[in-house]
């Protein structure tokens, strides 16, 4: 496996996306560690990954410019093209592009109810899409360098940026999580902003987390080439798959 970028939980906690320098995408098991199924297809790295809310197709985004569909068995379902696009999930078919940013898309996000998409880009903007129209709501700037890693808090009221590399709110928005080029993730009360705690452990840069769904775990991703568990609540370490 090479450089992790990218992980995310399914919704029924049972599995863990991966995305990789090594150009897959890879299925773990949460309770074994071990790899499901490793997904091929893309030619260059792989920088996000998603389940769709039934847990039955995972969503990729590579550096080949690329949008890659999965079912959970292995097979490739569809592809687009280098450019923002919103795709029906059942049926592959592209339903907005979403066009404005003047540099490469790095990360994106939904809000939960479903109506905002947030981007972030290597031109230094965050941008609101509305998800229904696939028009500009609105243009955040401030950054001086990339963006790379956007997020809605769950009231949806709130959008988090890091130009690290990453941030998550845990599910009841009472945590964030982010990564950084300093090996470690750190949790943050959302409300105050105070440092919860560091997780420790990986020997290179943090460049993804994720909350499962129930909010007890943490997963992080990193240049060391593993994928860690962490308790959420207690800041222990549990496995690398």
């Amino acid at each position: 496996m090479g450089v992790v970028v990218a992980v995310t939980f399914s919704l029924d906690s049972q599995l863990v996306a991966s995305g990789s320098g090594d150009t897959t995408v890879r299925l773990w098991d949460i309770k074994t560690g071990a790899a499901r199924h490793t997904l091929k297809g893309h030619t260059d790295w792989v920088r996000t990954v998603a389940f769709s809310p039934d847990g039955q197709l995972v969503a990729s985004g590579s550096d080949d410019e690329t949008i890659g569909l999965w079912d959970r068995e292995d097979s490739c379902i569809r592809s687009g093209d280098k450019t923002i696009r919103l795709w029906d999930a059942k049926t592959g078919a592209a339903r907005h592009t979403l066009e404005g940013h003047t540099s490469w898309v790095r990360t994106v996000a939904f809000s939960l109810d479903g109506q905002l998409v947030a981007s972030g880009s290597d031109d230094t903007t965050i941008r609101l899409w509305d998800a229904k129209t696939g028009a500009a709501r609105h243009m955040l700037e401030g950054h001086t360098s990339w963006v790379l890693a956007v997020a809605f808090s769950p009231d949806g009221q709130l959008g988090h940026t890091n130009s690290v590399w990453t941030v998550a709110f845990s599910p009841d928005g009472q945590l964030v999580a982010s990564g950084s080029g300093d090996k470690t993730i750190r949790l943050w009360d959302a409300k105050t902003g105070a440092a919860r705690h560091t997780l420790e452990g990986h020997t290179s840069w943090v460049r993804t987390v994720a909350f499962s769904l129930d909010g007890q775990l943490v997963a992080s991703g990193s240049g060391d080439k593993t994928i860690r568990l962490w308790d959420a609540k207690t800041d222990n370490f549990n496995t690398s798959p």
